[in-house]
Formats: C-alpha cells, structure tokens, sequence
C-alpha cells in the first residue's frame, strides 16, 4: 500500500470518528442499523425533541464522512447506513 493511500484511509478515519463522536449522530447510526431507509422525518420522529435543522445537520455530517448512502423518491431523501463501513469502525454500533 502506498503513502498516499494509507493518508486517505486515516483521514477517512478521522471523520467517521469526529461523526460519531456526536451523542446524536451515534444515535442516528444505532437506529439506522435496525431501520434501513429513512427519511429525514422518520428518524426525527424515532428520536424526539430534536430540531429538523439540526437533524438535517447530523444527517449531513454522516453522509459526508461515508456513513450514510442516500436516495431520493419524490421531495424525500431517505438515508441507509453503509454496514461495511461501520462494522471496520465502529462495530460497537452494530452490537
């Protein structure tokens, strides 16, 4: 393996940790691993009292460090979360 991959991989480390590192966004990973395909509002509703700004904050934040795949059916986005990824890790989550 060279250099530059093995640089890639930490940073790509690095933002998963910072993601999860949120009490919220870990949440967001332990629901997705039992309910794939979520919209925005589903996973608000699942975890209460959180503002759909700051959920979409979250959901950002996930998605951007590879955590969460996303598609779009009609005005919803709805999110999966990328096992692979988390079991290498976080497999904590997977528990």
């Amino acid at each position: 393996m060279r250099k530059g991959e093995d640089n890639s991989k930490l940073q790509q480390a690095i933002k998963i940790y910072k993601a999860l590192g949120e009490p919220t966004r870990l949440k967001i990973a332990g629901l997705l691993v039992n309910e794939a395909n979520l919209c925005c509002s589903d996973v608000g509703i699942r975890l209460e009292s959180i503002a759909g700004s700051t959920l979409s904050h979250h959901l950002k934040q996930l998605t951007d460090c590879g955590l969460l795949s996303t598609y779009k059916e009609g005005i919803y986005i709805y999110y999966s979360l990328d096992r692979e990824l988390i079991r290498k890790y976080a497999p904590y989550v997977m528990a």
